[in-house]
C-alpha cells in the first residue's frame, strides 16, 4: 500500500518542479525591467481583478465557493483593498538604487529573491493572491500561489486574470502561477523548492513553512484585544467595534476578539454596543455555543465566519434576526475560558476592569494565551493612556480610535502598510513586527564607500563616562 503514496509524492514533486522552473524563466525575463515597467505590470494585475463588474463577480464567487464571510466584505477586499495596496507601493523605488545614506556613505541596491511561494487562506482568498502577487512583482520576482482547497476555484479565476493581464502587457504570464488542484503534499513541495516562502494561514502551515528549510516569512496567531477607557467617545467606539467585529463576518485575524471596558463606562458602552446590533447571550448559552465553535480544542471550520443566526442555530440558541454580533461577558482567561482566545466569528468577549493599568495586565494575560505579538487597540482621547498601552503590551500594532480589523493591515485613514500578512515579532514566532510588503521580498546589496572624514574613537572618560568610577 505504500507504493502508490511514493508515486503520488514523486508526481507532486515533479509538478511543482516544473512550475518553479517556469517561474524562474519568467522572472529572469524581467530582471532588467525598469521601475516604470514594473509599475505598469502591477497596475495591470490589480485592474484585471478590481475593475467594475469583475470585482462583483469575484466577490460573489468567493462567497459561493467558500461559504465564509459575506458579500460586502469580499467586495471591499477585492475592489478597495487591492486598489489601496497598489496605491501604497506605487511610489516606492524597488528597482536599482533604492536608498542612499549620505551620512554613512552607503548605497543600497534592491535585487530579486527569485520565486516566491505564497500560501493563501480560505478566509481571505479574494485579495490575498493579488496583494501578494503585486508585492512579489514589485521586487521583480515571480510568485506561485498555493490556495486553500476550499478556495481553489476562486484562486484559479484570480490567477488566470492576472496572467492574462501580464500577457497583454508583453510580460511573461508565468510571473504568476497558481496550483489549480492544491494538496498538502504539493504545498509542502512548493515550500521546499521555491526561493522564499510568504506564509499566511493556520499555525500548522506557518510552522511547516518555517521548518521547510527555505527562508520564510510567516504570521502569528491573531486575537485582537480592544480597550475602551473613560475618555473615549462611546458612540464612536461602539460603532467602530461593530464595524470591525462584523467585517466579512470576522474572517480577519484582526477582528475584535475581546473588548475591555474600564468600569466607569462599562454599562454605557454595553448599551451602545447593543444599540449597534450586539446581542448579549442568555444564561446557559455560553457552553452551548462553545460546544459548536470548538471541536477537540480547535475551531470548527463549519462554524466560523458565519452569520450569528447560523452559528446560534447550530448551537440550539435563539437570537433575534436583526442582531449583527454576539457579546459574551467574560471574566477569565485560558483554556477554561475559550472565548478569551481567537474565535474567527462574530463573537466578542466583554471584560470589565478598574482602569487602564488593569486593562494592560488583562490584555497581556489574554494574548499570552493566544495572539501574542499580533495587535491590540484602544478607544481613548488620553495620550498618556495610549502610550501606556503601547509601552505595556507585547503587540506589534496598536490601533487608536480605529476599527481594528480594517486598520491593522493598512487603510486610507492611517499610515500602516497595506497588506494581509502581519508580522508578530518574536512574541508570535516571527522574524519581523512589520506589515509585510515588497521590501521583505528582495535582497539588498550595500555599497560602502570610505567616509570623507573617518570616525575617531573618543577618549575613555567620554565614551564610558561615570561607568568607569562606578565599576572601580
Amino acid at each position: 500500500m505504500a507504493e502508490p503514496a511514493v508515486v503520488a509524492n514523486t508526481q507532486d514533486a515533479q509538478e511543482i518542479q516544473t512550475m518553479v522552473a517556469r517561474a524562474h524563466a519568467a522572472q529572469a525575463q524581467i530582471a532588467d525591467y525598469t521601475q516604470d515597467q514594473v509599475n505598469e505590470l502591477i497596475k495591470a494585475m490589480v485592474w484585471s481583478c478590481c475593475q467594475p463588474g469583475v470585482a462583483e463577480e469575484l466577490a460573489q464567487h468567493t462567497l459561493d465557493e467558500t461559504q465564509l464571510g459575506d458579500y460586502n466584505g469580499k467586495f471591499l477586499k477585492i475592489s478597495v483593498k487591492t486598489r489601496a495596496a497598489l496605491m501604497d507601493i506605487l511610489p516606492d523605488i524597488s528597482v536599482g538604487v533604492i536608498e542612499e545614506d549620505t551620512e554613512r556613505n552607503i548605497i543600497k541596491i534592491a535585487k530579486p529573491v527569485g520565486v516566491i511561494g505564497a500560501l493563501s487562506p480560505s478566509t481571505n482568498p479574494e485579495a490575498t493572491p493579488v496583494i501578494k502577487a503585486i508585492n512579489a512583482v514589485k521586487g521583480r520576482n515571480a510568485i506561485i500561489v498555493a490556495p486553500h482547497p476550499r478556495a481553489k476555484i476562486t484562486n484559479k479565476e484570480i490567477i488566470d486574470r492576472m496572467r492574462a493581464a501580464l500577457k497583454r502587457m508583453g510580460a511573461p504570464e508565468d510571473l504568476v502561477i497558481g496550483i489549480d488542484t492544491p494538496t498538502l503534499e504539493k504545498t509542502n513541495e512548493l515550500m521546499k523548492q521555491c526561493d522564499f516562502i510568504l506564509a499566511t494561514g493556520g499555525p500548522g502551515m506557518v510552522s511547516a513553512a518555517y521548518s521547510s528549510g527555505t527562508p520564510a516569512l510567516g504570521v502569528g496567531a491573531g486575537n485582537a484585544v480592544i480597550t475602551v477607557d473613560e475618555t473615549a467617545d462611546l458612540d464612536e467606539a461602539a460603532e467602530k467595534i461593530r464595524i470591525s467585529k462584523t467585517l466579512d463576518l470576522a474572517a480577519s485575524c484582526s477582528s475584535d476578539n475581546s473588548v475591555i471596558a474600564v468600569e466607569a463606562i462599562y454599562d454605557q458602552l454595553l448599551e451602545k454596543l447593543i444599540a449597534q446590533g450586539g446581542y448579549v447571550i442568555q444564561a446557559g448559552d455560553y457552553d452551548k455555543i462553545a460546544a459548536v465553535l470548538w471541536e477537540d480544542g480547535h475551531l470548527n471550520p463549519k462554524a466560523v465566519v458565519q452569520q450569528p443566526q447560523i452559528l446560534c442555530h447550530m448551537a440550539g440558541v435563539e437570537i433575534p434576526e436583526d442582531r449583527k454580533f454576539i457579546i459574551i461577558p467574560e471574566t477569565g482567561v485560558g483554556p477554561e475560558h475559550p472565548y478569551s482566545g481567537e474565535k474567527m466569528s462574530v463573537i466578542m468577549a466583554f471584560y470589565k476592569v478598574k482602569d487602564i493599568d488593569a486593562a494592560i495586565e488583562l490584555t497581556n494575560e489574554i494574548q499570552a494565551y493566544q495572539g501574542m505579538g499580533h495587535s491590540c487597540g484602544i478607544y481613548s482621547y488620553n495620550d498618556e493612556n495610549v502610550l501606556k498601552l503601547g509601552m505595556g503590551t507585547k503587540t506589534s500594532r496598536v490601533m487608536v480610535n480605529q476599527p481594528q480589523a480594517a486598520s491593522n493591515s493598512g487603510n486610507l485613514w492611517n499610515g500602516m502598510r497595506q497588506t494581509f500578512s502581519l508580522g508578530c515579532g518574536t512574541w508570535g514566532g516571527n522574524s519581523t513586527n512589520e506589515n509585510i510588503n515588497w521590501r521583505h521580498l528582495v535582497n539588498i546589496t550595500w555599497i560602502s564607500k570610505p567616509l570623507a572624514t573617518p570616525k575617531t574613537l573618543p577618549a575613555d572618560d567620554v565614551l564610558f563616562g561615570d561607568v568607569i568610577k562606578k565599576l572601580a
